[in-house]
């Protein structure tokens, strides 16, 4: 009796050991953002904070967020394996300073949209030179499309972990698309894995000329091979300003093709492995 009671109570140990096990987590990720200004930013900020915790939980990956860019320090980074910044980049040189650490030692980082942004003169000034030309590789800012609306992507790299099994081409969700100064294609540490296909133009609906695309390569998403890192423009919804209401027109994760590329380089980027998200 003794013996079977003793089996018992190590099987039952090793039961509950191997339950702790299955439920850690496969990496976890931290997102900045401010929320603060465009209704656009915000309600993509309101949307992302929905979205990524439904996938976590599918995913069995963490996802925390902060509006605090004080956490942005070497002890509260080094509990996540992501940091994902939403709308936003660090003003203070400090956070600026524990970022470009957490990189450069192996950190991941997942950008969208603003958080690329960048115009001297403007509230957000192009005054970074290692996060824009040397690990963005934007530059600065120079122009977007408006209003915002949907683009059918050129996939140029569907060997690559984030569009591996991606169709080659695929239609965004709406979306107000950048334009920068930086010679993205010339830079030999970026590597483009999409851009708006020619299918697309004109893009943009003004009522500024200029803000409407008829031709041009406009990458949109990439990598940095130098880090890990992925960069992708989206990240601005419509909104109803004409009419004051201030109402969400269209939603960012309404792509599902495009939801399988976000997915695809937060696991990539979280677990280290060069295959495509369990489903």
């Amino acid at each position: 009796m003794k013996f079977h009671a003793t089996s018992y109570l190590l099987l039952g140990l090793l039961l509950c050991y191997r339950c702790g096990q299955a439920q850690q987590p496969a990496f976890r990720v931290i997102a900045f953002f401010t929320a603060a200004e465009d209704a656009a930013h915000i309600s993509f900020v309101r949307e992302a904070n929905q979205w990524f915790p439904q996938m976590a939980a599918r995913y069995h990956f963490t996802y925390d967020t902060t509006s605090n860019w004080q956490h942005l320090n070497n002890r509260f980074l080094s509990r996540y394996q992501v940091v994902v910044f939403l709308d936003t980049r660090p003003e203070g040189p400090a956070q600026r300073k524990a970022f470009q650490r957490y990189m450069e030692n192996g950190g991941a980082w997942i950008g969208f949209h603003f958080a690329a942004f960048a115009l001297t003169p403007s509230a957000v000034p192009q005054n970074w030179d290692w996060y824009h030309h040397t690990f963005l590789g934007s530059g600065s800012y120079v122009s977007n499309t408006w209003r915002p609306t949907a683009a059918v992507l050129h996939v140029e790299n569907r060997q690559h972990a984030v569009t591996r099994g991606l169709p080659d081409r695929f239609r965004t969700a709406p979306n107000e698309w950048y334009r920068w100064s930086g010679p993205l294609r010339k830079n030999r540490d970026i590597t483009v894995l999409a851009s708006i296909d020619s299918s697309s133009f004109p893009l943009g609906t003004g009522p500024k000329p200029n803000e409407i695309w008829h031709n041009g390569d406009y990458p949109v998403v990439w990598t940095n091979r130098k880090y890990r890192m992925v960069y992708f423009n989206m990240g601005h919804n419509d909104i109803d300003y004409e009419h004051g209401t201030q109402q969400t027109l269209s939603h960012t994760f309404s792509s599902p093709a495009q939801n399988q590329m976000i997915l695809q380089a937060l696991w990539w980027l979280g677990t280290r492995k060069d295959t495509l998200i369990a489903p």
